[in-house]
């Protein structure tokens, strides 16, 4: 186990902690493991992961040479104003790779993913517990396919891709880390300063399919219509025949 200092790689932000492991079951289990013990936001990174996991409990596959990180922290949040930081995680995963890759190849996928090319590239998966009108702690997994395209995803409503394999530059996980945790600092300086709104439009700046006819599946439905935008609460909003819907969570097919 290494901490990462702002002198072993740059840029990193001030008023966030690093700790490297060599190999933990998820970093989103040592997240929550770490809780009692932090003084501040804390990235947690692990080279090898063995009980990764996405969203609905999705096995996340992790190659060697691709990031696992996971940051904990304690914001003073509703839990529905914790869940919108999935679009401040998804803006700075944008940032991030686009030094590494043209920005015109990415594409932002609601609700949690990056396209590259048209492949999955990075997921985002948001963890939070809390029974007052605050969470107590969020943690925010990212898990970022640098090096390698993940072998045996059967299941993926977009087939994986990796940075290098679409042409991108090879980038060391910890560089990378570096990178996205600097983008992640501003994105939560926009939203202290600026509110949802100026978040939410960055993120529709780079929306996959903005405009186009897309499918959300629900689990009850399968809903058709125009992507329209995003509302305050961070929902899908979908021009349909029966007219506009707001969708809280969902597959995007398209």
């Amino acid at each position: 186990m290494s901490r990462m200092h702002d002198s072993d790689h740059s840029p990193w932000p001030e008023g966030y902690d690093c700790v490297v492991l060599d190999s933990v079951d998820s970093t989103m289990a040592e997240a929550v493991r770490r809780i009692p013990v932090i003084e501040r936001p804390t990235w947690i990174m692990a080279k090898t992961q063995t009980a990764a996991h996405g969203t609905r409990g999705r096995k996340w596959v992790v190659p060697e040479g691709n990031l696992s990180a996971t940051l904990i922290f304690q914001p003073e949040a509703t839990a529905m104003e914790a869940a919108r930081r999935s679009f401040l995680a998804a803006n700075a995963l944008f940032q991030a790779l686009s030094i590494y890759v043209p920005a015109e190849k990415l594409a932002l996928k609601w609700p949690n993913d990056v396209l590259l090319s048209g492949g999955k590239v990075a997921g985002i998966l948001l963890e939070s517990s809390g029974r007052g009108p605050f969470v107590d702690w969020l943690s925010i997994g990212i898990g970022v396919n640098l090096a390698n395209v993940p072998e045996g995803v059967t299941d993926a409503r977009f087939a994986p891709t990796s940075l290098v394999a679409a042409g991108g530059e090879t980038v060391p996980p910890r560089d990378f880390l570096s990178t996205l945790a600097d983008a992640y600092a501003t994105q939560e300086a926009k939203l202290s300063r600026f509110g949802f709104d100026r978040i939410r439009d960055d993120w529709m700046a780079n929306a996959a399919r903005l405009g186009e006819v897309i499918t959300a599946r629900t689990g009850r439905e399968d809903v058709t219509g125009i992507f329209d935008s995003i509302d305050k609460e961070g929902n899908l909003v979908l021009i349909t025949g029966a007219g506009p819907r707001a969708i809280p969570a969902a597959d995007i097919y398209f």
